[in-house]
C-alpha cells in the first residue's frame, strides 16, 4: 500500500469526533455506525467510489481498532444483504464456531452444576472467530474496491492512532481490572498502568501489523498463516481448546434470509443460528392483527399487548432454535395458522405467567455487547451488518503480539437445560454445544423493501433486547407513523419471556404507566439504555437519510 495514500488520509482522522448523531440526507451513499471514526472511514470511501459493499469491508475492519468493545477481527456475525445489479437479497453467516474438542458438559462441575466464569472468560469460552472469512467473502463477492485500500484505514489508526471520546475512555476505565487479568491484554490496553482519559491517543500498532498481514495475504494469513499460530498458541496457553484443525477448517455460509410481510414492508432478516429474524417475525406478526388506531406509541396497551407477544415468541426461541446444520426446526414458526393459535394466549386485560406459557406445538406437523452498522449506495446496493465479541471486550483475553481480543460466545450455546446465559436466555437440546457448531444468537441485521424498493436498513446491538428493539422500530415506522429520528428516540422497553419482568428504559416512563402495567400483572425492572440501532432510511424521493442511535456514540455519514 503506497505510503503517499496513507499520508493522503492522515489529516482525515486527526480531527476531533464531535460525538452528534443526527439525521442526515445524502444522495450518494448513506450509513449510520457505533462509531464517528468508523463513519469517516465509511465516507471516504464512498468519495473514493466505493459500493456499500466496500463501506462495509473498510467499516468492519475500522471498527476493530475504534470500538474494541465490539468490533472485532476475533469474533463473528452475520449479514443481510441486496445486490442491486441481480436485486437479490441474501444472508451472509459468518458466526463463530465451536471448537472440535469441545463437548456438550464441558463447563459442568461433576455434579453437573455449571462452573462460574468458565464460559465467559479466558480461553475456554472463545468461539472459533468468523469475521476476517465473512468480510473477506463481502469483498470477493461484492466489493469494487483493492482488497488492500480497504483495510488501510483501519491500519493508519492503528498505527498513528485516533482520539478518545468519552464514551471510549469511560469503558476502558469500567473495563480495566477484568481486562487486567490476562498479561496479554493489560500490555496491550495498559501500557504503564496507564488510565486513559478522554481527548488521550490510543496506538495499536500490534493490530496494525496483524491488518496488513491480512491486507497483503488476505484471510489465509489469519486461519493457516502466522496470526493462526499466535491464536492457537495464546489459546492453549491458558488452557483452551483451539487447534490450527478449528481455524484452517472455518467456513462461512450463505443463507437464505427469513422473509415475511409486515403491512406493507417487505422484511428480510438473519435466519438461524441466530433467532433474530424468526422471533421478531413473530412479535410482528402476532401483533399485526390488532387494531392500532386505539394504541398511542409508549401506551399501557401497546407495550402490553407487545410484551404478551414477546413473551410467546422467546419461548419458542427456547427450544427450537439452533444451528442448522445440527438442528432441524420441526415447524414454521411464522406459519399463519400456528400464530393465530398462539395470538389467542395473549389477554389485553391480564398478563399471562411466563411458567404457564410453554414453547408451542404444531399439531399437523407434530430463543449484549455487540454493534450494528447499515449502509446504502445510490444504486440500490444495501448492507446491514451485525458483529460481535458478546459480552464487551469479549473473553478479555488479547491474542499474543496481535492486538486483537478473542470472544467468549461459548456462553451462547446451552451450556446445560434450563440454565441461562450472560442475557438470562435459556436453551435445551437445539442449542447444545456440539464440535464445530453454530452457537444461537439474537443478531437481528434487517433489510426491508416497499414495493420491491429499498426502503430501510437497520440492526441494533444489545444481545437478546436487539430483537424487540429492531421489532419495535418497525412498529413506530409503521403503525405509529413516526419518523426514523422519533421512532429511534421512543423509549424502548424488552421482555424475553425468563426472567419474567418487563425492563423499561430508566427515566423514560412515568409512574403512571409504571402502575398501569403493575396493575395488569407485570413484574418491573429497569435499565440505563436498551440497545443502540444505527439505521438508513429510502424515502420515495431516493434520499438516504442515516440516522444514528443517540444512547449511544455512533454516527451517521455519507455522500
Amino acid at each position: 500500500m503506497a505510503a503517499a495514500f496513507l499520508l493522503a488520509l492522515l489529516p482525515f482522522f486527526v480531527i476531533g469526533c464531535d460525538n452528534v448523531a443526527v439525521d442526515s440526507y445524502y444522495r450518494k451513499g448513506a450509513l449510520a455506525t457505533a462509531s464517528p471514526i468508523a463513519t469517516q472511514v465509511g465516507e471516504q470511501v464512498f468519495a473514493r467510489g466505493g459500493n456499500a459493499f466496500d463501506v462495509a469491508v473498510a467499516v468492519g475492519f475500522a471498527l476493530a481498532v475504534v470500538h474494541p468493545e465490539a468490533g472485532n477481527i476475533g469474533g463473528g456475525g452475520f449479514a443481510v444483504i441486496r445486490d442491486a445489479s441481480t436485486k437479490e437479497i441474501k444472508a451472509l453467516d459468518f458466526r463463530e464456531k465451536a471448537p472440535l474438542a469441545s463437548s456438550e458438559k464441558m463447563y459442568l462441575d461433576s455434579l453437573g452444576d455449571p462452573i462460574e466464569n468458565m464460559s465467559t472468560v479466558g480461553a475456554f469460552a472463545c468461539g472459533v472467530p468468523g469475521t476476517v472469512a465473512g468480510l473477506y467473502e463481502l469483498w470477493q463477492k461484492h466489493g469494487s474496491m483493492k482488497w488492500p485500500e480497504l483495510i488501510s484505514y483501519a491500519i493508519l489508526l492503528a498505527d498513528s492512532g485516533f482520539i478518545l471520546n468519552a464514551y471510549q475512555a469511560e469503558s476502558l476505565a469500567k473495563y480495566k481490572d477484568r481486562l487486567s487479568v490476562f498479561d496479554e491484554s493489560s500490555r496491550l490496553f495498559f501500557t504503564g498502568s496507564k488510565n486513559w482519559q478522554e481527548g488521550d491517543n490510543f496506538v495499536n500498532r500490534q493490530l496494525g501489523q496483524t491488518l496488513a498481514k491480512i491486507a497483503n495475504e488476505g484471510p489465509e494469513s489469519f486461519y493457516s498463516g502466522d496470526i493462526a499460530d499466535s491464536i492457537v498458541a495464546t489459546v492453549k496457553r491458558y488452557g483452551g481448546l483451539f487447534s490450527h484443525e478449528d481455524l484452517a477448517s472455518y467456513q462461512i455460509k450463505w443463507r437464505q434470509p427469513v422473509n415475511f410481510r409486515f403491512d406493507s414492508l417487505q422484511i428480510y432478516s438473519m435466519p438461524p443460528p441466530s433467532s433474530g429474524g424468526l422471533i421478531m417475525g413473530q412479535i410482528l406478526k402476532l401483533v399485526e392483527a390488532y387494531d392500532f388506531s386505539k394504541f398511542e406509541a409508549g401506551s399501557i396497551e401497546y407495550i402490553h399487548l407487545f410484551c404478551e407477544s414477546a413473551r410467546l415468541a422467546f419461548a419458542d426461541r427456547s427450544e427450537y432454535l439452533g444451528d442448522p446444520d445440527f438442528y432441524n426446526i420441526p415447524f414454521d414458526l411464522l406459519d399463519s395458522a400456528y400464530i393465530s393459535r398462539r395470538r389467542q394466549l395473549i389477554n389485553l386485560n391480564q398478563v399471562n405467567s411466563s411458567s404457564e406459557i410453554l414453547p408451542g406445538i404444531m399439531p399437523s406437523r407434530e430463543s449484549g455487547q455487540t454493534t450494528h452498522y447499515s449502509v446504502v449506495d445510490a444504486q440500490g446496493n444495501m448492507v446491514a451488518v451485525t458483529y460481535t465479541l458478546n459480552s464487551a471486550y469479549g473473553s478479555k483475553l488479547a491474542v499474543s503480539g496481535c492486538g486483537f481480543l478473542l470472544n467468549n460466545e461459548m456462553d451462547d450455546f446451552a451450556i446445560a437445560p434450563g440454565v441461562a446465559n450472560l442475557y438470562g436466555l435459556v436453551g435445551g437440546e437445539a442449542n447444545k454445544i456440539e464440535p464445530a457448531k453454530r452457537m444461537l444468537s439474537s443478531m437481528s441485521p434487517t433489510i426491508v423493501l416497499k414495493n420491491d424498493k429499498p426502503f430501510l436498513i437497520l440492526g441494533s446491538r444489545g444481545g437478546s433486547e436487539i430483537i424487540t428493539a429492531v421489532a419495535q422500530l418497525l412498529i413506530n415506522f409503521s403503525r405509529f407513523n413516526l419518523s426514523l429520528e422519533k421512532s429511534l428516540s421512543q423509549p424502548r422497553f424488552h421482555h424475553q419471556w425468563l426472567p419474567d419482568n418487563i425492563v423499561l428504559e430508566e427515566k423514560s416512563f412515568d409512574i403512571n404507566l409504571k402502575q398501569g402495567l403493575i396493575k395488569l400483572g407485570h413484574i418491573i425492572k429497569e435499565a440505563d439504555v436498551l440497545s443502540e440501532i444505527h439505521a438508513v432510511y429510502i424515502n420515495g424521493a431516493g434520499l438516504m437519510i442515516a440516522s444514528a442511535d443517540r444512547r449511544g456514540p455512533g454516527h451517521a455519514g455519507g455522500q
